[in-house]
């Protein structure tokens, strides 16, 4: 029985993404077609943008895509090592485009301000992701670090790794960020609690937690502004 996908060299030229990229610019092609375009080829019985179409559903769409482990991905059928590490390359250059501003003198004067920076890493992720940013004495950010993933508890989160990684970097002061996987950023008693422990340590190596940002879909809440802290 005839496969009915077609392969690339099926595919009329004006629907081939790496052309339609090069005549209509990347922000007219969807998806599943910059996706093709990463993964170069498809398989013998199907195009890469039919193989992305694919891809895209086996994930549940592209959030989904972001959080995959290279073993999750190389599962999908025609999808190889080479071609799932393409994929993890293209998804890691996109995060760090998303920090760029790092590089830049970047100076937090609200929560506003800090969430905005973290909201592209973060927003995505399916697991809990616990961030600091170390501030110097004009509130610039100097450095981040990623000090744990996983739900949030005291075990994970403690503040010796936190101010162990401030100090290292002659931070004035932090700000604590993490994420919602379920896009909801109230705060739960877990982050509250949490929060407490790190703003009385804080207290007694002299470097301030100025706030504790939850990201979640779009949308965040300072625990400084809530009053929770």
């Amino acid at each position: 029985m005839e496969s009915h996908n077609p392969t690339l060299r099926d595919v009329p030229n004006e629907d081939r993404p790496r052309e339609r990229m090069m005549q209509y610019g990347a922000q007219a092609l969807s998806n599943a077609e910059l996706l093709a375009i990463l993964l170069r080829t498809g398989t013998y019985q199907e195009s890469a943008v039919h193989l992305a179409q694919r891809m895209l559903g086996h994930s549940g769409g592209l959030r989904s895509l972001v959080d995959m482990s290279l073993q999750q991905l190389t599962e999908i059928r025609g999808i190889g090592q080479a071609k799932g590490l393409q994929i993890q390359a293209g998804i890691e250059l996109g995060r760090r485009l998303a920090r760029t501003a790092m590089q830049e003198t970047v100076t937090i004067r609200s929560p506003k301000d800090a969430a905005d920076l973290m909201m592209e890493e973060l927003r995505y992720l399916q697991k809990e992701h616990f961030v600091c940013l170390f501030l110097n004495t004009k509130n610039h950010v100097i450095g981040q670090e990623t000090l744990s993933m996983g739900s949030l508890n005291a075990s994970i989160v403690h503040p010796r790794e936190v101010f162990r990684a401030a100090i290292k970097r002659s931070s004035a002061s932090i700000i604590c960020v993490h994420n919602h996987p379920s896009g909801d950023p109230t705060p739960s008693s877990e982050d509250v609690q949490i929060t407490q422990r790190l703003v009385s340590a804080g207290d007694i190596v002299g470097i301030d937690v100025l706030d504790h940002i939850v990201i979640g879909d779009q949308t965040f809440v300072s625990l400084k502004e809530q009053g929770l802290m």
